[in-house]
């Protein structure tokens, strides 16, 4: 460790970065609040704590060097959010989901847990897949403090086989992630050139691995390796655009379109597309 980790004041507000709907928004599965305000996670291969107190937004288990170098990142906190939010309320049904939940914010995953949390996502629900990940990271992590562990690396998942995931209970996923973990570890697979390839290119590149389709490589795409470009549909976008938008998404390709994204799907899982339609029936009655 590269000093003393201590508890630091986060340069940005809770209403700026709201715990609450960035962790619980279906963008990440390894954080989970412990008592009113105060949330812990595994990222950065460190087990943090956030807390909202008076005085700000509090983060323990980094050291000052370590948070400028990988926390702000983490937490993308150089990101202009405020523009970002003026720009969306242009749209009135993104104002809505804008509106919603205003402090959401993207976190920066590693790209290795992102595509695998995101292969275990497939025809599931959230808290089964915080339930399979947890599992995995007993089972094949590093132990952390309090019960937490690390994230396995995809060496150390490449070397088992498909009968030491069944304690995962992750069914057929179990195999994808095999694969995944097999083409990372012998080569086939380069992570890094995720974060630069063009978009097509590195769509094609991880639907190589058995399993992947278009919305779970533009989810680990989006999530892990940074690319703001990425749009993924699953079943609640696609009941958005049908609903909200029947002629066509606007245009978000000039602004950050992933985090357009991720606000209308928060917003619409919560509830917000049968809140609509009750307004429309009142309106009509």
């Amino acid at each position: 460790m590269a000093g003393k980790e201590k508890s630091l004041l986060l340069p940005c507000s809770p209403e700026e970065l709201d715990p609450a709907a960035t962790f619980g928004c279906g963008q990440c599965f390894r954080w989970r609040q412990v008592t009113p305000g105060c949330w812990q996670g595994v990222a950065l291969g460190r087990l943090l704590t956030l807390e909202v107190l008076p005085q700000g937004l509090v983060l323990t288990g980094l050291t000052p060097e370590e948070f400028e170098n990988q926390g702000r990142r983490y937490f993308d906190l150089d990101r202009d959010y405020g523009a970002l939010r003026e720009r969306y309320r242009q749209d009135p049904i993104l104002r809505r989901a804008v509106d919603f939940a205003p402090g959401l914010r993207l976190l920066r995953q590693d790209g290795w847990e992102a595509l695998c949390t995101f292969i275990v996502s497939q025809n599931n629900r959230i808290p089964r897949i915080t339930a399979i990940v947890e599992r995995l990271c007993a089972c094949f992590g590093d132990p952390l403090e309090k019960g937490f562990f690390t994230f396995p690396g995809p060496e150390r998942l490449a070397a088992l086989t498909p009968g030491q995931l069944e304690p995962l209970r992750c069914g057929y996923r179990g195999e994808y992630l095999l694969d995944c973990a097999r083409r990372v570890a012998d080569g086939r697979l380069d992570l890094e050139a995720l974060e630069v390839l063009p978009l097509e290119e590195a769509m094609a590149r991880l639907r190589e691995v058995k399993g992947v389709g278009p919305k779970v490589a533009q989810c680990a795409l989006l999530f892990g390796f940074g690319r703001m470009e990425c749009f993924p549909e699953d079943t609640w976008i696609r009941q958005a655009r049908q609903f909200f938008y029947p002629q066509g998404l606007p245009d978000w390709s000039d602004c950050c379109p992933g985090i357009a994204q991720q606000f209308l799907f928060h917003y619409a899982r919560c509830g917000g597309i049968q809140e609509a339609k009750g307004e429309k029936t009142t309106l009509s009655a």
